[in-house]
């Protein structure tokens, strides 16, 4: 049989590296203010779901929904704590419901589930050092693990079989994944060759297309990715181009489509209905239309962002404002069409935008 797409299958169902400075677990925010504007306003509560004391915020990567509007959330973690988890589970009011990923501490980065005959398996990605994607159940067993695609000849010799924490554009460090309709999948390598791999579903490397350049088929950290199939458009891959500060859409066959602009860093790509959401890493995040078009835009501080240089905000929270965001990283929908966003910064962040 094959895959089903990870949130839609659930929803049709239904209806250059800073620094941490020390781990600090943050409150959870009473306050909601409404964000948005005209029909696309939202209820905005800052670190929404709770760690039980044994566990620590860091900063956080990723986020996702599984059948049971559960949220998952990733960590890239501290890698001399190696006993500490790096993905959480909480229910639909926030509550801790589990954790595992130790593997992952240091590097844990992409999230995201698919459900396979009726099954759903959690697809994680590891940068840094850890240079790894794998396939897990929603427990955390794994089912397959794979290193970089040496075949594709974009990696420098001992990538798989030693990798190190060395960046470049001949090393692998995958960000995030996209599912295909026939069980196939897709890797953006955001931070190492700026290229797209493409697997079949046991996680066999098939082919790749993309690599480094100014945009139109290249990439400058080619972030997020996902297939655009919302009723109403022909289906099609799109990927976050967050250095070019675009949105790239490509076909089924990988070829060139056309490029959106005015984003500020594009991280990655979910939709739900009619809405595609863009998470920015530049302090906001965006809802867009059936036409690629803005029609909300959520939390926004740019401005005072892009003046903060040295980017000390990210590591204080007394300068954090309520309804505003500072690095969205990742954003998805739940059943219910509210947003779950995971922000990069030092002591990690989930906000939840309910829909008024």
């Amino acid at each position: 049989m094959p895959a089903q797409h990870p949130r839609r299958t659930f929803l049709a169902a239904s209806a250059a590296a800073i620094a941490a400075p020390a781990i600090i677990t943050s409150k959870r925010s009473d306050a909601q203010d409404v964000v948005g504007s005209g029909e696309f306003q939202f209820r905005c509560q800052h670190h929404w779901p709770q760690l039980p004391d044994q566990y620590h915020w860091q900063i956080t990567h990723n986020v996702t929904m599984d059948g049971d509007n559960r949220l998952y959330v990733i960590h890239e973690g501290d890698a001399k704590k190696s006993d500490h988890p790096s993905v959480f589970v909480f229910d639909e009011e926030g509550r801790f419901v589990k954790a595992f990923g130790q593997q992952f501490q240091g590097g844990g980065h992409g999230l995201d589930i698919r459900v396979e005959g009726g099954t759903p398996f959690l697809y994680v990605s590891g940068y840094q050092h850890l240079k790894t994607i794998a396939k897990l159940t929603l427990d955390g067993e794994v089912v397959w693990q794979k290193y970089a695609p040496m075949k594709s000849d974009r990696y420098a010799d001992g990538e798989a079989s030693a990798p190190k924490k060395i960046w470049g554009r001949d090393r692998f460090m995958p960000t995030n994944f996209a599912f295909l309709p026939d069980g196939d999948f897709l890797l953006a390598d955001g931070y190492g060759a700026y290229c797209i791999h493409h697997y079949d579903a046991d996680g066999n490397w098939k082919g790749h297309f993309g690599g480094a350049g100014k945009g139109e088929g290249t990439f400058n950290l080619p972030h997020g990715i996902w297939v655009d199939d919302r009723d109403g458009i022909e289906s099609r891959i799109v990927v976050a181009d967050r250095a070019n500060h675009t949105l790239q859409f490509f076909d089924m066959d990988h070829q060139y489509q056309q490029t959106v602009e005015g984003f500020g860093l594009p991280a990655n790509v979910d939709t739900h209905g009619d809405l595609m959401l863009v998470p920015e890493l530049v302090a906001r995040v965006s809802l867009l239309d059936l036409h690629y078009q803005p029609v909300a835009t959520i939390g926004d501080d740019r401005e005072r962002i892009l003046a903060d240089k040295k980017r000390s905000i990210r590591a204080d929270e007394s300068r954090w404002q309520d309804g505003k965001f500072i690095h969205p990283h990742d954003a998805c929908f739940d059943q219910e069409g509210n947003i779950h966003v995971a922000e990069w910064v030092a002591t990690g962040r989930v906000t939840k935008l309910t829909r008024v």
